[in-house]
C-alpha cells in the first residue's frame, strides 16, 4: 500500500474482511489495524467471535441449529456468505479510505 493510512478502521470495512483476518490472509499491517480496532470496539469483537463460532461449528451445523438462531444473526450470516460469493475489493484497493465508524 502507498500513502498514509487512516488511524482507525470503520466497522463496516472490518466486517468485510473478517474471514480473511481469521484465516491469516491479510498483510501484517492490516492485521495490526484490525487488532487495534478490536481493542476498542465491542461490536466488532462480537462479530469476530460469531465468525469464530461459525468456523468452529461449520461441519456440525444442522438445519434445526440454523432455525434456532436469532433472525438478525441468521440474516447477517446469510448476507455475509452471499457477499463472499461476489468479487470483493481487498486492502490494496483503498479499503479503509472512509473515516467514520458505523
Amino acid at each position: 500500500m502507498t500513502g498514509p493510512e487512516p488511524t482507525d478502521l470503520p466497522c463496516a470495512e472490518l466486517v468485510e474482511l473478517v474471514t480473511d483476518y481469521l484465516d491469516g490472509a491479510l498483510p501484517a499491517d492490516w492485521r495490526a489495524r484490525i487488532d487495534a480496532h478490536l481493542a476498542t470496539c465491542a461490536g466488532c469483537r462480537a462479530v469476530v467471535a460469531q465468525w469464530e463460532a461459525v468456523i468452529r461449528l461449520g461441519g456440525r451445523v444442522a438445519h434445526d441449529d440454523l432455525e434456532a438462531l436469532e433472525p438478525d444473526v441468521r440474516d447477517a450470516l446469510t448476507a455475509a456468505f452471499r457477499s463472499r460469493a461476489q468479487p470483493q475489493a481487498g486492502p490494496s484497493s483503498g479499503w479503509g479510505s472512509t473515516s467514520s465508524n458505523q
